[in-house]
């Protein structure tokens, strides 16, 4: 099926909460083999109170019905306001927005609920608000088709993984490091051998450490990290966590290491050394570790002996600290690793321009989701259509 060419902006704001990513993409193609060219791409921090709410919000033990739903609505602006600033800055026409939205809860697994067993999960941001603010279309609430074929909901963007990084002679893992770390192995061209899957906190517990140890939002270039010593007995003892034992399909959040699991890695560490920088190094150990065992166990033997880029997106391709972890557990495996910027995708934009892509499937009525990766029975269309 030919398609025409649309201009679509992808939103996405993750689990670090650090603020909104846009990226727009122009894409074309037919159905089967769409061709994405990113117009264009910019960051926006939530300002400090919206961010505090979020925080507030994420696995709250508690709130009010009039937070949340003052939130969603915030949040919505919030978005509409970054489309907004990015179209007028670039001189862009939209023809659509598909908008990942801000998780306050996953749930992947069923658990009992007022008499019933069911899996669940909420991206806050009013979609109306978007269409209305943009005069837009917009697409949003992906995960809940997936989940209730069966799937975890995620992840999501192993098809733009597919999409645009799949090769016939090279093994590719795509290797995202946000709040949390997730991956896409691609053995070969075709969907039906990828996997995907959540390693576990990929800059989530390294950014708390930062801003509680020093005041700082995140730990940059690593170099706070770089100035202290892996306390491995705490290494050690993280890496016991029954999330790092299971098998793929899995996904992870706040839930499992949000604010709870950062204290406590903290207090171990504190427990063992006086210098707030071995925190930070053993933080930062811990990403590099899972990450490294993950493929080792769950994708190299999927590789069939061929080269691997190993290509790292994601605000954790900036820490240097973590990227020579990273390599001193990989390169001897033979991985090759490279940033996604050496592709032409900003390490930044990648999951923004996945739901730029998800938008435009679901908008041409296909499938978006993968169920290798998301453990789904069956490839579902994802999301609701809001218009304008």
């Amino acid at each position: 099926m030919k398609t025409h060419a649309m201009t679509v902006a992808g939103v996405m704001s993750g689990t670090s909460a650090d603020g909104v990513d846009v990226a727009v993409v122009q894409i074309a193609g037919s159905a089967t083999r769409p061709k994405l060219t990113l117009l264009a791409h910019e960051h926006f921090a939530y300002p400090a109170p919206l961010r505090r709410s979020v925080l507030a919000a994420m696995n709250a033990q508690s709130t009010s019905t009039a937070e949340l739903a003052r939130l969603n609505w915030r949040l919505g602006l919030a978005y509409a306001e970054a489309v907004n600033e990015t179209r007028k800055e670039h001189k862009l026409r939209l023809d659509l927005v598909g908008c990942h939205g801000q998780t306050l809860y996953h749930q992947a697994r069923p658990a009992q609920y007022s008499g019933r067993k069911f899996a669940c999960t909420w991206q806050a941001g009013e979609a109306q608000a978007i269409a209305a603010e943009l005069r837009v279309p917009v697409v949003s609430n992906f995960r809940p088709a997936d989940m209730l074929a069966g799937g975890q909901g995620a992840p999501l963007v192993p098809l733009l993984d597919y999409v645009l990084f799949a090769d016939k002679k090279r093994g590719r893992v795509l290797q995202n490091i946000g709040g949390i770390a997730n991956l896409t192995a691609l053995p070969s061209k075709s969907l039906l051998h990828a996997v995907a899957f959540d390693i576990g906190p990929g800059n989530m517990v390294i950014d708390w450490l930062a801003q509680k140890l020093f005041g700082k939002p995140f730990d940059r270039n690593g170099a706070l990290a770089a100035r202290g010593t892996v306390i491995e007995s705490v290494l050690k003892d993280a890496l016991r966590h029954p999330y790092f034992k299971s098998r793929p399909p899995k996904t992870a959040g706040r839930e499992q290491f949000g604010r709870a699991y950062a204290a406590e890695f903290l207090k171990k560490c504190r427990a063992q050394s006086k210098n707030p920088n071995d925190a930070l190094a053993t933080a930062t150990a811990l990403t590099a570790e899972t990450i490294a065992r993950s493929y080792t166990r769950d994708v190299e033997p999927r590789m069939k002996n061929h080269a691997v880029d190993f290509i790292v997106s994601g605000g954790g391709a900036r820490n240097r600290t973590l990227m020579k972890m990273l390599a001193a557990r990989l390169e001897p495996r033979g991985c090759t690793l490279r940033s996604s910027d050496a592709f032409g995708l900003p390490a930044e934009a990648k999951e923004a321009a996945a739901f730029a892509l998800l938008a435009w499937c679901t908008w041409h009525r296909l499938p978006g989701n993968i169920p290798s990766a998301t453990g789904a029975k069956r490839a579902v269309i994802l999301g609701q259509v809001t218009y304008a």
